[in-house]
């Protein structure tokens, strides 16, 4: 099929390399003239294992396609992705302006065939109708246009406006294994009110339905979901709300566990045996960030207050999680005492491992107070430290390798679970440092094993 995604975010690249890869004909719409010069090139913007092999290998096929021309991809695209940024307002409602800036642009191209555009930016619940009034807006934008234009271009386009359906089509990817998910997805979701849209996407996806490309292809089909538009849009929001609040609530439980002599990690392995609760999720540590939870969760909280609803169990999520994050900070005071003078060390920068993002990281709010309290930091991160990207960073001396961040170290906090992080030399880390204090912020190393090595280890919980 011809398909065009236009965003080449974390999703619209992932998406756009991945249903090249099975096959469909692709190309990828970004207004960022050298972000598209270096797609061209086969180099992905983005760090996401096993994105460039994907890219590479779509580009050398002659699958897939990168342009500014949002003319261009229009015209090429049956089916037509938009995949753009909905970032936060200061009011935690999302900023739609980059999608209605892409639904009016797509109804000023249509050319009269018949076009499924798909809502895969995560959109506030009611945006699939929206955006269909925004094209349709596009579309009479183009109409005065020609009209007035003369010279024999006074035809008046009236099909195009029947020639094409909105589906939501959310996404469920998440950023490190993005490209893993895409082809062993847990489910696929499709909103829509008309059956040939529908039909489309479910051709589009059957390779992934079929599982020829999943990890273990004896597995059954995968299940999709039909519903209407609405519904595709809340789910979206209800998953990650729930993933959030599920990830607040362990924290919560990791606080009194601290209190009262428990260990949040046995605790956690007890309740995740539970089939009704299960094991994900219930990882304690210094609170949840990212691009996703922040942003689903404030404006799922937004869209509630808009209809007189007061979404109280997420907002406690949102506090909570506000709250741990400076957990790590109190127990940093409570081994060192006053940080005024003192020398911290941060593993990790981003928000979760195996990405270079670092869209609301804890360890940015960590940097910050750390700063305010006089502390001196400095941090590494397996990613961060290679490419040498700053963007937020300042008040923090970026270290090349571990150890040198442990060197003259008063204490080490343990912000990002790299698998890497499971591999270093704890006991020469140690013998580097002022004092061999080990905040673990993600419950994620052997206490035992970071005894033997020298230090006084601190985790969340236990």
């Amino acid at each position: 099929m011809r398909v065009c995604v236009i965003g080449t975010g974390y999703v619209g690249l992932v998406t756009g390399a991945c249903l090249a890869h099975i096959g469909h004909d692709v190309i990828c719409v970004d207004n960022n003239e050298e972000k598209v010069k270096l797609m061209k090139s086969g180099q992905s913007p983005i760090f996401e294992p096993g994105l460039s092999e994907i890219m590479q290998g779509a580009i050398q096929s002659g699958k897939i396609q990168f342009t500014t021309d949002l003319g261009a991809g229009v015209s090429h695209g049956e089916i037509l992705f938009i995949a753009v940024g909905t970032p936060p307002l200061a009011n935690g409602e999302s900023d739609t302006r980059y999608v209605e800036a892409v639904a009016r642009g797509i109804g000023s191209h249509l050319n009269g065939g018949y076009k499924v555009i798909v809502n895969k930016s995560t959109v506030p619940i009611g945006s699939g109708d929206w955006v269909r009034m925004i094209v349709l807006d596009g579309i009479a934008e183009r109409q005065k246009t020609l009209i007035t234009a003369g010279s024999g271009h006074e035809e008046r386009l009236p099909e195009v406006a029947s020639e094409f359906d909105v589906v939501s089509n959310p996404e469920f990817l998440r950023e490190g294994s993005a490209v893993y998910d895409t082809f062993n997805p847990d489910r696929i979701v499709l909103g829509g009110n008309s059956s040939r849209a529908i039909a489309m996407m479910q051709e589009l996806y059957s390779p992934i339905v079929q599982r020829k490309f999943s990890e273990n292809q004896s597995l059954p089909p995968v299940s999709v979901l039909v519903t209407d538009l609405s519904s595709a849009e809340m789910i979206k929001y209800a998953a990650n709300a729930f993933l959030a609040t599920k990830i607040s609530f362990i924290n919560e439980v990791a606080n009194i566990c601290d209190r009262v002599g428990a260990d949040v990690t046995q605790v956690a392995k007890g309740i995740g045996l539970d089939s009704r609760i299960g094991n994900k999720f219930l990882n304690a540590g210094i609170g949840w960030g990212g691009s996703c939870f922040p942003k689903d969760v404030s404006a799922l909280i937004h869209t509630a207050d808009d209809y007189g609803y007061e979404a109280q169990l997420l907002k406690s999520a949102v506090t909570v999680n506000e709250r741990q994050r400076l957990i790590a900070l109190e127990k940093l005071q409570q081994a060192l005492k006053i940080l005024k003078g003192k020398t911290v060390g941060l593993l990790g920068l981003t928000f979760k491992p195996d990405t270079d993002d670092l869209r609301d990281a804890p360890a940015l709010n960590l940097i910050e107070q750390l700063n305010r309290l006089g502390a001196k930091v400095k941090a590494y991160d397996p990613i961060i430290s290679q490419t040498g990207m700053r963007h937020g960073l300042s008040g923090v001396l970026v270290e090349t390798d571990a150890e040198r961040l442990a060197d003259g170290c008063d204490a080490l906090v343990l912000v990002t679970e790299w698998e890497q992080f499971s591999h270093l030399d704890y006991g020469k880390m140690a013998q580097l440092m002022s004092h061999p204090v080990m905040i673990d912020g993600r419950n994620f190393l052997d206490p035992e094993t970071m005894v033997r090595a020298g230090f006084q280890y601190i985790g969340i919980g236990r």
